[in-house]
């Protein structure tokens, strides 16, 4: 389950609004700004509901990592996107090595 820290930092990558998420949640746009401000949790399915419409929007959420890494989130990239990258990414030179999937 996200943390509301995740949830705001997944809207602020995707680009979406509370409203936009609440909208495409189908739930009220309180109940997101009261999640993420941590005045009120709401409940699992209604967390899962967020989780799943921010991962449809391009968010992947990362649990805690075994090595000390803690929570996050970051944009998903699809295989044209990532070719596009490295298109990009050569243009201005030697390439290096990055982790760019």
């Amino acid at each position: 389950m996200i943390t509301p820290a995740q949830c705001r930092a997944a809207r602020a990558l995707v680009e979406i609004s509370r409203e936009t998420l609440a909208k495409l949640s189908d739930i009220d746009v309180s109940v997101v700004e009261a999640f993420e401000h941590r005045v009120e949790k709401p409940d699992p399915t209604t967390i899962t509901r967020i989780q799943a419409t921010l991962e449809m929007a391009g968010a992947v959420f990362l649990d805690e990592s075994k090595d000390g890494g803690g929570v996050g989130v970051r944009l998903k990239f699809d295989g044209a996107s990532t070719r596009r990258i490295s298109i990009l990414e050569g243009e201005g030179g030697i390439v290096g090595s990055d982790d760019v999937p």
